[in-house]
């Protein structure tokens, strides 16, 4: 479970202050999962990043019960000048899981042959992204935190393994999944809420979330 107890969080953009949440409150309970819909430069990836404990909120408490998996794309822990090998077997061992499991399911769903064995920061960014996916499916959470949908990549092999295992993983755990589009959210989720003036509007179905979304992007 990850609960946020009259949260606030804000931030400086030149002389404006950014309002991402005012005294919030809400949860998220295992076996729900959740959309959150917003436009872009709303403040999503800073809501993940608080759920993941990479953020700490101005005001308010965020409360986490369960094993919270890092934000999809995150790369914190990750070493550039460290190759893939390296890198899996390392985080592994950070999660106390067996080093060679690890490294051997990532190379295998990365499909970055012999790029696995250079270093990470020699990466593109679709290597990169490929790479921090399978490291979060690698391991093993009750709560996965993804922005904006699966990462960006055109490798038809990687989308169609990496979507395999996230259906069967969910399938007993969690997700949180913040975007800017709806179809994005139909992929994951059932229920979802909508960012609007530092408030989180919660909904027991996406097509209830998306008309309050659509109605806000057209007033």
């Amino acid at each position: 479970m990850i609960e946020f107890e009259n949260v606030s969080k804000s931030f400086w953009t030149g002389t404006r202050r950014k309002v991402i949440l005012d005294r919030a409150s809400f949860r998220v309970e295992l076996g729900n999962s959740l959309g959150i819909l917003a436009p872009n430069g709303a403040g999503k990836t800073t809501i993940i990043n608080m759920m993941a404990g990479l953020e700490k909120p101005d005001e308010g408490k965020v409360l986490r019960s369960s094993r919270i998996s890092f934000p999809l794309g995150f790369m914190g822990g990750v070493v550039s000048k460290h190759s893939g090998t390296e890198n899996a077997r390392y985080i592994a061992r950070l999660y106390g899981l067996d080093a060679d499991y690890v490294e051997s399911f990532c190379r295998w769903l990365c499909g970055i042959a012999e790029y696995f064995d250079m270093p990470v920061g020699t990466y593109s960014s679709g290597m990169r992204s490929r790479f921090s996916f399978s490291l979060m499916l690698a391991l093993e959470f009750d709560i996965y935190l993804i922005d904006e949908g699966m990462p960006a990549t055109t490798d038809v092999e990687f989308n169609r393994k990496a979507g395999s295992i996230l259906r069967e993983r969910l399938k007993n755990s969690t997700v949180v999944v913040v975007s800017h589009q709806a179809q994005t959210l139909e992929k994951f989720c059932r229920s979802a809420a909508v960012l609007r003036n530092g408030q989180l509007y919660m909904f027991e179905t996406l097509e209830e979330a998306k008309r309050l979304y659509d109605y806000e992007a057209h007033s």
